[in-house]
């Protein structure tokens, strides 16, 4: 049962092959969104999946009435985040991964959601705990500046956690080109500049399994699809 004062919220999380991780994970999410002053639904959308990810959610699902999958044949962060958002039918949608997740984060940006239409989780503003190595708090700092440059993108952060109206993700996902790891950058990026307003919040980061992403491996992508956004953006004029 939900509680008609409380905000809604859907939270996104994109999972491919997840099966091992999924059993451990899905107790700890839950936990956490336990916490939340809201009503609080999940998503899984599960993309491409060969390990049986699809049907252990399925499985969970018979005991977590707010739980429910999204099955993609393609294996694709971005178009699960996209399609996810989408189905979504309340006032807020947000994107966790399942081994990145925050009740205190989802409670701190609904807090500040009467002043913004986006709320960023940024590992780069002032009081953020980035508990990453070296090379991954680079990497997120060269890429904000190719977005500065690039884009004239003003946001620290567009990778992680993020609150979004859906009224914005009705009107800014369907000019979004870029699925993949990109997505989320350029709707943050095509929100910015049609004025939506934008909160970023002080992120606390501590990775909970070894990552399975080359950032060496995803730089020419990167850059490849940073480019596209920009022609794009100046196609849109």
């Amino acid at each position: 049962m939900t509680d008609d004062a409380r905000t809604d919220v859907t939270v996104v999380i994109p999972v491919h092959n997840e099966a091992d991780y999924l059993p451990s994970a899905l107790p700890l999410l839950f936990e956490e969104m336990a916490a939340v002053d809201a009503n609080v639904w999940v998503v899984i959308a599960e993309n491409g999946s060969t390990d049986g990810t699809a049907e252990l959610v399925k499985d969970a699902m018979q005991d977590r009435p707010t739980l429910s999958l999204l099955e993609l044949a393609t294996p694709d962060y971005g178009a699960a985040m996209r399609d996810g958002f989408l189905e979504a039918d309340t006032e807020w949608v947000v994107n966790f991964d399942i081994d990145y997740f925050s009740g205190t984060f989802l409670n701190d940006a609904l807090a500040v959601g009467a002043d913004a239409d986006i709320v960023l989780a940024s590992k780069r503003v002032d009081g953020a705990d980035d508990q990453r190595g070296t090379t991954r708090r680079m990497a997120t700092w060269t890429f904000n500046q190719i977005l500065r440059y690039a884009l004239g993108s003003g946001v620290s952060d567009t990778h992680g956690m993020k609150l979004v109206r859906r009224s914005v993700v009705e009107d800014v996902a369907p000019q979004v080109i870029s699925t993949t790891d990109l997505f989320d950058t350029e709707l943050v990026v095509r929100a910015e500049r049609a004025g939506y307003r934008i909160k970023e919040l002080p992120a606390f980061v501590e990775e909970l399994r070894d990552t399975n992403s080359n950032v060496v491996k995803r730089v020419p992508r990167t850059l490849k699809g940073v480019w596209a956004i920009r022609q794009s953006l100046r196609s849109d004029g």
